[in-house]
């Protein structure tokens, strides 16, 4: 009975999906679609109309980039009750990602965390922040490998693949799952694990191609479906004490010796508990820098950090032992609200010239869009040790397409405030992409047709930029999964 009614909603939605490509102002065909769900779901579940708190918690979206107002909000509260369409939690920035101006589909009820010792395992629900599962299980004493930022969702983080500070130890997120709960289009809900090669694999970084998601660290969400929903992720767990570290503000005047540390500190640290994420930020026509600096245990070991502890200017202060949940939390505050859009682009390795080259676009086009309402540029980029793939098989996820070189991902984070300019601020970012690009290529790293991280990949991305030669496994499996490409109706990327 229940596999009927996910089937009858799911109808339903891929009706209305359909109808909805006009923009949707409360016409006969979108409100019908809602009152047709709220008959069909449980009581599990309910659908919200504008006016309602819920509706208003629900259409709420990070970046404006990517919101549009729905006809209605549905929280599911079952598997059974999911739909075809699905808003995770608001942090996309691609237009058409993470809304839709029909049923906007949120997993807010999806919020459990269960820690099981015996396994060592931990379910967790799809429509939960990295926050909330940080707090459930810290009282067990351990933690799972999850988002770096305060708000960010866990289903986009992990379907995308997943860097965290423990990547370095553990992994990707997506080596660290043993099962998702998924509703298929059919109406089924199943669980998927290794034993589903097909499914498991394209679940592991295949992102939108075959679920909907929430959202990611600096990283997109989606609602695109090809294969179904997923509502659980069945993590392993890892011991987590008390950490050191801390985000760390650097002034214009301290941006050369801070990139000779990060040139330094990717080249000579070995330490897998040790790990930095760098942010070139312009700033009032200059570029200054934030550095997030993290060590998996109570005390630094001497000689780690004491490069950046050198800067003049930095605020040691915030640099101390807590808990994990404490530093992520201690790294919100990114500009939200306004126009923006994540891009990506690729290293192998990261020397000074480098780098330079990320301070160097971070002025350029921060100059540039300064007159076009630009608020900000953050350029991030990520050191990782070289051993970081090794932690799952050659061939064990979609993305990355290929574990046998490491590339290091860099994310570009464009701000601005008027909508008139997207497709100024879309061919800027694609120009500063393709130029860090250029020149790590001039000086001899192969990344000129390097995959890019999917989470944080321009919204108009080439599938082939970010799957490789994984893309024709994929397409086989969504239309074996979904051969009238019901899943295909809504936004985000299409394989």
């Amino acid at each position: 009975m229940a596999s009927q009614r996910l089937l009858a909603f799911v109808s339903l939605l891929s009706t209305f999906v359909a109808s909805s490509a006009q923009p949707a102002s409360g016409g006969n065909s979108t409100l019908s679609a809602c009152q047709s769900i709220a008959k069909t779901i449980s009581s599990a579940s309910a659908v919200y109309y504008p006016g309602s708190p819920n509706y208003t918690e629900d259409n709420a979206h990070w970046a404006n980039s990517s919101s549009a107002a729905s006809t209605c909000s549905v929280e599911p509260g079952t598997a059974e009750d999911v739909g075809a369409i699905i808003k995770g939690g608001g942090h996309a920035t691609n237009p058409g990602f993470s809304s839709s101006t029909g049923v906007e589909i949120a997993m807010t009820r999806f919020s459990n965390v269960t820690y099981d010792a015996s396994s060592q395992t931990a379910d967790i629900g799809a429509g939960l922040v990295w926050d909330d599962v940080y707090a459930a299980l810290e009282p067990h004493g351990v933690n799972v490998i999850g988002g770096r930022v305060s708000g960010v969702g866990v289903a986009g983080f992990t379907l995308g693949g997943g860097y965290s500070y423990k990547t370095n130890q553990y992994g990707l997120a997506v080596d660290n799952v043993v099962a998702y709960e998924l509703v298929l289009p059919n109406g089924t809900v199943t669980t998927v694990t290794s034993d589903d090669e097909d499914l498991f694999w394209g679940l592991k970084g295949g992102f939108n191609n075959f679920v909907c998601l929430s959202p990611a660290w600096l990283q997109i969400r989606l609602t695109q479906c090809i294969q179904g929903i997923v509502t659980k992720f069945t993590f392993k767990t890892f011991s987590q004490g008390e950490i050191w570290g801390g985000l760390v503000t650097i002034p214009a005047s301290g941006v050369d010796a801070a990139t000779d540390a990060i040139a330094n500190f990717h080249a000579n640290v070995t330490d897998p508990k040790a790990a930095i994420v760098p942010a070139y930020v312009y700033s009032s026509g200059e570029v200054t820098m934030e550095i997030t600096i993290f060590y998996d245990a109570p005390a630094q070991p001497s000689g780690i950090f004491d490069e950046f502890l050198a800067i003049s200017g930095i605020n040691r202060s915030v640099l101390k032992t807590q808990s994990y949940l404490s530093l992520v939390q201690s790294t919100a505050g990114l500009p939200g609200g306004s126009q923006t859009f994540f891009g990506a682009a690729s290293f192998i390795d990261l020397p000074k010239y480098l780098l330079e080259t990320v301070i160097n676009e971070t002025k350029f086009w921060g100059d540039y869009i300064t007159p076009y309402s630009g608020v900000t540029i953050l350029n991030i980029v990520e050191p990782f040790l070289p051993t970081i793939f090794s932690h799952g098989a050659p061939d064990s996820s979609a993305y990355p397409p290929d574990r046998s070189v490491t590339l290091l991902p860099v994310n570009l984070f464009f701000v601005w405030n008027n909508a008139s300019q997207n497709d100024r601020m879309h061919d800027a970012m694609v120009q500063s992409q393709h130029q860090m690009t250029l020149v790590a290529v001039a000086e001899g790293q192969d990344v000129a047709n390097a995959g890019i991280y999917p989470n944080y990949a321009l919204y108009d991305a080439p599938l082939e930029s970010l799957w490789g030669g994984n893309v024709p496994r994929l397409q086989s499996i969504a239309k074996q999964y979904d051969p009238t490409n019901v899943m295909s109706l809504t936004g985000g990327y299409k394989v």
